[in-house]
């Protein structure tokens, strides 16, 4: 028999689809918590007026297939037939090897021949002319609905704009937010009206803005936990963290590096690649020259560099932060900041247990925690979130939440005591001209408003409580923090 016959593929698909007899999906594949991208992913699913294929994106143990595995349980529960939906993992050798027609063939021919289904591909990106298929499928099967996963997400969103014609919408997974943490580890959670966005506090009475940060200090202690391992749901619920950064090591980092990223881009010397990943692991949250890059791993070329932090960020292992112009004052030649995907797996790769107790550390930690969260929650809107630093000092803001057209949120972190800012900072010269300014502090007590000579206030909150908050206010449908 060979070894990609239709009858082997559909041994592998079976075993892939056990619903097809059972009815249901294993509860152990569907856990019992759901990503925000859940009920995302759901929504564009069920807009029956406009028609998309539906493309989640993210790194490894985000939650990507779990999400699939609920899509799929929600759609059983509804009476979808369980024929309907097919299950097809494009990471399998076999599947791989067979190609996309090969597979769809052996799964119409024995298992439903209709074409009212419901395709989920994992892991879309390594089938064959992966961004044809999808194309095919949306112009000739209209009945047809298409969930898949992938892990590069420019090249999906490239796929799309050559192939698509913007038929598919990509809906990033990021790590989970501090607040998802605290909810599927079940901790005891602060009691918070529905509609309470960060910003509110600046209106109420210091005696108001207490009671709140009492509420916020519940998860206050889980915090440090978070940063080491919890953006990925698996590990946050484990009993090792030991254990768990060394998952984290093995399966977001090395297979990425070592399997992912060379297998989708030719990559002959995954080392140099490793090098330069190693090398933004120790200056996440900076900002990072090229050319400084190539210099300091002596034999990497510039173009390489290039190339090789665009297929970093294609895996969603980095952000790149590029600078915003503010009030027509002059930035910074045009270099990015670069964040680690998420703040546990920089730790996880530095292995240096002094991390969270060296001060300049934790805070190109918290930093990128944050830039992390900001970037994740605005995503879907027309912003960018980038950095600003210019004018005659040349001073910066960490952060800066660009809406064009709008005023922008300026957010400066300073993760210290005292958490000092003067009148001759850039956000506290420039929050006239945003809609709200964001000084993120250390300490549980430092919370607040800011007065500054232009009289404009801005609001100083703890990192632990603005992430929450952060994530409260997505949780709830809001997709703005002023």
């Amino acid at each position: 028999m060979a070894i990609t016959s239709k009858e082997s593929i559909l041994k592998v698909l079976t075993a892939f689809n056990p619903w097809w007899k059972t009815g249901a999906v294993n509860p152990k594949m569907t856990k019992s918590y759901k990503r925000f991208a859940f009920y995302e992913a759901m929504k564009r699913l069920d807009q029956t007026d406009i028609r998309r294929t539906v493309v989640l994106t993210g790194t490894r143990r985000v939650g990507k297939t779990t999400i699939q595995y609920q899509m799929i349980q929600t759609l059983l529960e509804r009476g979808i037939a369980p024929q309907k939906i097919v299950f097809i993992s494009m990471d399998h050798p076999m599947l791989k090897l067979s190609g996309v027609n090969d597979v769809l063939e052996s799964y119409h021919e024995n298992i439903y021949a209709e074409q009212d289904v419901y395709y989920f591909f994992d892991e879309i990106q390594y089938a064959q002319d992966w961004d044809k298929w999808l194309k095919y499928i949306y112009d000739n099967q209209p009945d047809t609905n298409v969930i898949a996963t992938g892990s590069a997400s420019p090249a999906l969103i490239k796929g799309n704009q050559e192939s698509g014609a913007e038929r598919w919408t990509a809906i990033q997974v990021p790590t989970m937010s501090f607040y998802e943490y605290c909810e599927i580890l079940n901790l005891d959670r602060p009691e918070l009206p529905k509609t309470f966005k960060a910003t509110q506090m600046l209106q109420m009475t210091q005696q108001d803005r207490t009671k709140i940060m009492i509420q916020l200090s519940k998860v206050q202690n889980h915090f440090n936990r978070y940063l080491q391992v919890g953006g990925f749901p698996e590990l946050a619920l484990a009993d090792n963290d030991i254990m768990a950064q060394q998952i984290m090591r093995e399966d977001v980092v090395d297979k990425v590096l070592k399997r992912d990223l060379p297998s989708l881009y030719n990559i002959r010397n995954a080392t140099e690649l490793e090098r330069i990943f190693l090398y933004l692991c120790n200056v996440s949250s900076e900002i990072v020259s090229i050319d400084a890059v190539a210099k300091e791993l002596s034999g990497v070329s510039r173009p390489t560099v290039e190339n090789y932090i665009q297929y970093l960020e294609s895996a969603n292992l980095i952000y790149q932060s590029w600078p915003v112009d503010m009030a027509g004052k002059r930035v910074l030649k045009s270099k990015p900041k670069i964040y680690i995907a998420d703040a546990a797996i920089r730790n996880a790769v530095l292995m240096d247990d002094s991390l969270l107790t060296d001060p300049v550390e934790m805070g190109k930690i918290v930093e990128t925690a944050i830039y992390k969260h900001v970037a994740a929650f605005y995503y879907q809107k027309a912003t960018s979130v980038g950095y600003f630093r210019g004018g005659k000092k040349n001073k910066e803001i960490d952060i800066v939440v660009d809406y064009h057209n709008a005023a922008n949120i300026l957010i400066e972190v300073k993760y210290r005591e005292g958490a000092p800012i003067s009148d001759d900072d850039a956000i506290s010269e420039l929050c006239t001209e945003a809609s709200a300014a964001i000084v993120v502090t250390k300490t549980a007590s430092d919370f607040g408003v800011h007065n500054t000579k232009s009289g404009k206030d801005m609001l100083r909150i703890p990192a632990f409580a603005f992430l929450y908050l952060l994530g409260h206010a997505e949780k709830n449908g809001y997709k703005g923090i002023d």
